[in-house]
């Protein structure tokens, strides 16, 4: 059988299933570290309940995906999971799940392994959210859900300092009120409220404009030039403040980047 015989014969059994998001839908990616508990708790000697270390290589591998050839306008990161919102227009790969999902997946793993110098890997999947504010609420969920993860992390850890085990140190704050927990926490040395934001928020990356002096080579004289970054803001807003934030940013337009 001839090769273009087999390649239509064959290609249907990978094709068959593609689900291709349809326009005027928000998508975004959340992925996820895999068996990231073995590889820093056994692995790596990362400090608990959080590590500066780690914390710098997901901000790049971060930066890597919003520079990876797809529109990403914002990206979201909090302890070993990042969320991408893409530009409502984009297309890449005709907005196929399956490309998304495996390359963005497979981009991660490789920069954060690079990064690292140790194997890791990362699992994607897309959300299809039809309107603004289920965009809004996604982003608002995944930023109380740091909170919620960084109070708790906290008293764990203390109280395996304490030297309880894992398994009693769960059960102390286990369906406790987020009052217990801060208590817990203050009356032994630590503000909640006076942790870093970063810790109790996430991370959010957006790009920002600037200018830069360029060269004209036929005028053969120095002019100012746009160039835009991505900027770190580790101290982003929670609540109703943050819910204006990811609109701001969904408010600037289908190709505009954030003044």
């Amino acid at each position: 059988m001839k090769f273009d015989e087999l390649d239509k014969k064959l290609r249907i059994y990978e094709t068959s299933h593609d689900f291709c998001i349809p326009p005027n839908i928000y998508m975004v990616a959340r992925i996820d570290g895999r068996s990231f508990t073995k590889l820093t708790k056994e692995k790596q000697n990362f400090k608990r309940p959080f590590d500066e270390k780690f914390r710098d290589l997901m901000i790049e591998t971060v930066k890597h995906l919003m520079n990876c050839g797809f529109k990403v306008i914002y990206g979201f990161t909090e302890s070993d999971e990042i969320s991408l919102l893409f530009d409502f227009n984009e297309d890449t790969f005709s907005r196929k799940t399956r490309k998304f999902n495996s390359v963005l997946a497979g981009e991660a793993s490789a920069k954060f392994t690079l990064e690292l110098g140790e194997l890791a890997a990362f699992d994607c999947r897309i959300s299809q959210l039809p309107r603004k504010q289920d965009v809004v609420d996604y982003f608002r969920w995944r930023n109380e859900d740091a909170h919620r993860n960084a109070l708790n992390a906290h008293c764990y850890w203390l109280l395996k300092e304490q030297g309880k085990s894992a398994i009693e140190a769960t059960k102390e704050i286990e369906g406790k009120s987020t009052a217990f927990k801060n208590e817990l926490l203050f009356s032994n040395g630590t503000n909640f409220n006076e942790l870093p934001n970063w810790q109790k928020r996430g991370i959010g990356l957006y790009w920002t404009k600037f200018e830069k002096k360029g060269w004209n080579p036929v005028k053969q004289i120095e002019v100012p030039a746009i160039r835009q970054e991505i900027k770190v803001d580790m101290d982003i807003p929670m609540g109703d403040e943050y819910n204006n934030f990811i609109l701001e940013i969904l408010e600037q337009g289908k190709k505009e980047i954030i003044e």
